[in-house]
């Protein structure tokens, strides 16, 4: 079992920045991650994917975040971030972190609200 575990969610106003954290765990064997990211949900949409990052750091954006948010991986490879810079009100929404661990699937973070005002 996989525990993710996001940090850095709250309440900014448009134009401002937050950074979200989200470090994976497992107990017992040596994991490797393929891929991590973020999706996010608001009140009245879909779950987004909004960004992804893959073993080899290739990355992908949402076109609604594009120039905005960046995502990156911390040294130790099982930490994903999520730098979200010129917030809209839009982009207020729970962000889940999520990692896909190869041969066994998704794993979830509990997810982090993050409330952009205008």
């Amino acid at each position: 079992q996989v525990q993710l575990v996001e940090s850095g969610g709250g309440l900014v106003q448009a134009g401002g920045s937050l950074r979200l954290s989200c470090a994976a765990s497992k107990s017992g064997s040596i994991f490797s991650i393929d891929y991590m990211g973020w999706y996010r949900q608001a009140l009245t949409n879909q779950r987004e994917l909004v960004a992804i990052i893959t073993s080899d750091d290739g990355t992908n954006y949402a076109d609604s975040v594009k120039g905005r948010f960046t995502i990156s991986r911390g040294d130790a490879k099982n930490t994903v971030y999520l730098q979200m810079n010129s917030l809209k009100p839009e982009d207020t929404a729970v962000y889940y972190c999520f990692v896909y661990l190869s041969g066994v699937g998704h794993y979830w973070g509990q997810g982090t609200q993050v409330t952009v005002s205008s």
